[in-house]
């Protein structure tokens, strides 16, 4: 059984909510490093000390606020999930873990998704979503 860090991540995300500056110049297809946090249940985790992991810039929704599908390295099959190749590494778009974010969780740029890539996920989407 993992041990969930509830308090830690309690005290991050106020650090996160106070924090004041522009929201960086962010594009749909690029990947980010963004501090989800600890989560309930089967919901995605955020790892190591600002709970973060990659994520993809799915859509701009208004300035600094963005709909994000999360990461991982763990692939997995299934209508849920959107596997491909990244810097020469298997990566998986988890789709059920949809949601949104405010700009102050983003932490730096890792790259952007090549347009194959992007479409996949964004088909994938559709099949599920739509």
């Amino acid at each position: 059984m993992n041990i969930k860090r509830f308090l830690e991540w309690i005290g991050l995300k106020e650090k996160l909510d106070s924090i004041i500056h522009k929201a960086p110049y962010v594009s749909e297809g690029e990947i980010w490093w963004a501090s989800i946090g600890e989560n309930v249940g089967a919901e995605i985790n955020g790892k190591s000390l600002d709970f973060s992991r990659p994520i993809v810039i799915f859509r701009k929704l208004a300035h600094g606020f963005y709909f994000v599908v999360p990461l991982t390295t763990q692939i997995r099959n299934g209508s849920w999930y959107v596997n491909f190749m990244e810097k020469d590494k298997l990566v998986c778009a988890c789709l059920h873990q949809v949601r949104t974010i405010d700009y102050r969780r983003l932490r730096n740029r890792l790259g952007e998704l090549d347009m194959d890539d992007f479409e996949k996920i964004k088909i994938g989407f559709r099949k599920l979503y739509m």
